[in-house]
């Protein structure tokens, strides 16, 4: 925990579990994250590390415990229309498909949340779209196709995207994956940029190396629940005796086989949302 700990945090989890059709993938997890903070969420592939967050995002069902954003319960978040101070950046490796999109066309659908349902774009909304391509190093890529651009940079399109709705948190899925070294590393420097002004991360992860130097802090997800919490370097010492301790490797699909549903199990908190 750090000293951010003396303010509320913006993610609160207790012993939430969270899944699909009433069969946990995770749960009892026990976690806040504090504003200023980035949070690598690392395990392997299928430890149930993405469905946490998005759980947060209500893309999975929260099936017990108690999830708080920014005080307030994730039930009652999801009806106060502040969806837009979650930023999320999904895994995805390609942007490009059957309709052909600008950089900027792409990013200012982020912005849409804050406009209103008929308005045209302000000279503010511009301004913020251009900004957030300039934060993530495409500016001269406005007006690119962005089935012309790399893995990496089309994720850098996401990544600005989720900037244009100027959210409290980012929420990232996988930013590393399927981009090449050299690419890692320019989203590093992003990652580090946003860093450096004071943007809350969760970053889910199954390595670390092109942006460790970003993270402050370290939670490790394996068997559907966490394992590991504690600042960067904490984590760093002890990297071989966590990984090795926790290295069950398997897929959500397994999980989502092998959980039984937490309906009447007292152990794991009610089911349903929580209120």
């Amino acid at each position: 925990m750090t000293a951010a700990a003396s303010v509320e945090p913006i993610v609160s989890l207790r012993g939430a579990a969270f899944g699909y059709a009433d069969i946990a993938v995770v749960r009892h997890v026990t976690l806040d994250v504090f504003p200023g903070e980035v949070v690598a969420i690392l395990g392997p592939n299928g430890a149930g590390k993405s469905t946490i967050v998005k759980g947060l995002l209500g893309l999975s069902d929260q099936l017990g415990g108690e999830v708080l954003l920014f005080g307030t319960p994730l039930d009652r978040f999801g009806r106060t229309g502040d969806h837009a101070r979650l930023g999320y950046v999904p895994q995805r490796h390609t942007l490009s498909g059957s309709v052909r999109a600008t950089a900027e066309e792409i990013v200012a659908t982020g912005r849409l949340v804050r406009q209103s349902w008929f308005g045209r774009p302000s000279a503010t909304d511009r301004q913020v779209i251009a900004r957030a391509l300039d934060i993530v190093g495409l500016a001269d890529r406005a007006g690119t196709d962005v089935g012309t651009l790399s893995g990496g940079q089309q994720r850098r399109v996401l990544i600005a995207r989720a900037l244009a709705a100027q959210p409290d948190v980012l929420l990232m899925d996988e930013p590393t994956a399927g981009v090449d070294t050299a690419n890692q590393h320019v989203l590093a420097e992003v990652l580090g940029r946003l860093a450096a002004q004071g943007v809350t991360m969760l970053v889910v992860t199954h390595e670390m190396d092109a942006f460790v130097e970003v993270v402050t802090r370290v939670v490790v997800v394996d068997s559907g629940g966490i394992v590991f919490d504690g600042p960067r370097d904490v984590f760093l010492a002890r990297e071989a005796e966590v990984l090795h301790e926790h290295h069950n490797y398997h897929h959500d699909h397994e999980l989502y086989d092998s959980r039984p549903s937490l309906t009447g199990n007292a152990e794991a908190g009610p089911t349903g949302r929580a209120s």
